[in-house]
């Protein structure tokens, strides 16, 4: 018997995985008339790409959200990433925020550290000169699901980041495929791609980056 969430039909085949880039993906589950795929090589989790909203619905959803800088519990949030991060950091180091939203409450909290900080965000800090240059850190709160091609993105942080730099990401693992219909982090309609812990460590692997899990939901990938 079908849950209230599936189909009787679904879709057959493979996809490529937009995180790993290998082919064979298979089809995990719909809910809601969305498709989600599994990869059998990163264990990602993901959207096909015929469920994506448009921009525009995706900058009306974006807009709604309220980062405020002087919001001591959105504070204490974000520190979740950059307490272990700045454990990790020389002092007055160069970083990137890619995807900072519309607060940039993290680039405020790590100038306060003594940090110099950049801000990138392709709707709301679209700076491409910030681009052309290269940090000591990058930070990615809140980031990661919303790329609708990560494996490019994950290129462009790349080359991005300096010899011996972190790149710090945080998003909600995705753990037990029980709980995937009914979990809010898949409700958010500009949620298309699901992570787990052994996606980053794997991804690690084949950069050949030291991986670490500082916390829930937290990683810290050096360059090497």
């Amino acid at each position: 018997m079908n849950s209230p969430h599936e189909e009787t039909l679904f879709p057959v085949g493979t996809l490529a995985c937009p995180v790993c880039e290998k082919q064979g993906s298979s089809f995990f589950l719909q809910v809601s008339m969305r498709d989600y795929w599994r990869c059998g090589t990163c264990e990602s989790t993901f959207l096909t790409p015929a469920h994506w909203i448009s921009r525009q619905d995706e900058m009306a959803l974006y807009q709604q959200h309220r980062n405020d800088p002087d919001d001591q519990g959105y504070r204490r949030f974000l520190a979740r990433l950059a307490l272990p991060l700045l454990s990790r950091l020389p002092a007055g180091v160069s970083g990137l925020d890619y995807g900072c939203g519309p607060g940039q409450v993290l680039a405020a909290m790590l100038r306060e550290e003594g940090h110099v900080m950049a801000v990138f965000d392709p709707f709301f800090a679209n700076d491409p000169h910030v681009l052309a240059k290269t940090y000591d850190f990058i930070t990615c709160t809140e980031v990661f699901e919303h790329f609708h091609r990560p494996a490019e993105e994950f290129r462009r942080l790349q080359c991005l980041l300096k010899p011996g730099g972190w790149l710090a990401v945080m998003t909600c693992f995705q753990t037990e495929d029980a709980r995937f219909a009914d979990w809010h982090y898949r409700r958010d309609p500009t949620h298309v791609v699901f992570y787990r812990e052994a996606t980053f460590a794997y991804l690690a692997r084949c950069w050949g980056w030291h991986c670490e899990v500082p916390c829930r939901n937290v990683v810290l990938l050096q360059r090497p």
